[in-house]
């Protein structure tokens, strides 16, 4: 097994570099990004135009040699413009079944809160199930599936939001954010003759990535670190402040992030301080709190401290 986590290592790490090549300054969220990944989860990045979305996620399909579709969403945008439609064929007198762009391995659903919620919920079946169905057919997804949802959290018009059932299968959501002055200044300078996403050479395939997400399963999970985990799910439901806590699957979205982020961080188990990385991204979203503790100025991120003030860290671990 060490031998196998350290060869996952390393092409882990020749990912991430390439990621870093083409997002300056942003290792944290290229770590989430991975950790979704191998976790085998879905993202939804809320940020402004221009901040590198597009090209975080690009960069990523072309690192693994995965196919890579784009969703520019919008509402006339319609449920078979994702999953795809069966065709009659006259000829043969059969139905063709001609598949949408939801047939691949990273799809990129840009803006997604400005499709209509019946378009948005035609995603639902896929998030979970890995698998569509058009006409009564089921017809399964390419393995990896990992769907990047971006939405901008300043502009309203035209939009719609995600219902709670829809946030509540994504098992991240973060964003990218402006970089600092010397970031930007060394942005410039590198793109200057050619644009780093144009220099990205594939590090690995899909099938090492399928292994790595079978092998991600079998990182350790202790007994005690589990307790921990699960409490601060459940205290997010018992918080006076919360009107609607994790769910049991944020809880299974948790347990998966931080095995796969274990495995990031070279190592095969899992402990605490990866669940306190992990809950603010996993949980936040899923999370919604009390008019009164709104106006009081608590938010999510400020609320989900002091559920982990309450709850007790384990001190003895046994791999």
């Amino acid at each position: 097994m060490e031998a196998i986590l350290n060869e996952d290592i390393q092409i882990l790490k020749r990912i991430q570099a390439n990621l870093e090549s083409c997002i300056l300054g942003k290792m944290d969220e290229i770590k989430l990004l991975l950790t979704a990944m191998l976790a085998g989860g879905h993202v939804l990045l809320e940020d402004v135009p221009g901040t590198g979305k597009t090209v975080l996620i690009k960069s990523l399909a072309r690192s693994i040699e995965g196919q890579f579709r784009r969703i520019q969403c919008n509402p006339d945008l319609l449920p078979t413009d994702i999953t795809g439609v069966s065709i009659y064929h006259p000829k043969d007198e059969v139905f063709i079944f001609r598949a949408g762009p939801i047939m691949t391995n990273i799809l990129l659903a840009d803006e997604i809160n400005r499709a209509t919620t019946k378009t948005q919920s035609a995603l639902l079946e896929a998030m979970e199930e890995r698998h569509i169905t058009v006409d009564g057919e089921t017809h399964a997804l390419p393995e990896p599936f990992l769907l990047l949802a971006t939405q901008n959290p300043i502009d309203f018009e035209g939009t719609y939001m995600l219902p709670e059932a829809q946030l509540d299968r994504f098992m991240m959501k973060f964003s990218l954010g402006y970089p600092d002055e010397a970031t930007e200044m060394k942005m410039i300078l590198s793109q200057s003759v050619i644009h780093p996403l144009d220099q990205i050479q594939p590090v690995a395939d899909v099938g090492q990535i399928r292994g790595i997400q079978q092998r991600v399963k079998q990182v350790h999970l202790d007994d005690a670190v589990a307790a921990y985990l699960v409490a601060v799910t459940r205290q997010t439901r018992e918080h006076p402040a919360i009107f609607l806590g994790a769910s049991p699957r944020a809880t299974i979205s948790l347990v998966q992030a931080s095995k796969a982020y274990a495995m990031l961080q070279e190592r095969d188990y899992v402990i605490p301080d990866d669940i306190k990385f992990l809950a603010p991204y996993v949980l936040g979203h899923r999370i919604l709190l009390h008019a009164e503790a709104r106006m009081d100025g608590a938010t999510v991120q400020s609320i989900l401290q002091s559920v982990f003030q309450q709850v007790r860290v384990p001190v003895r671990l046994e791999k």
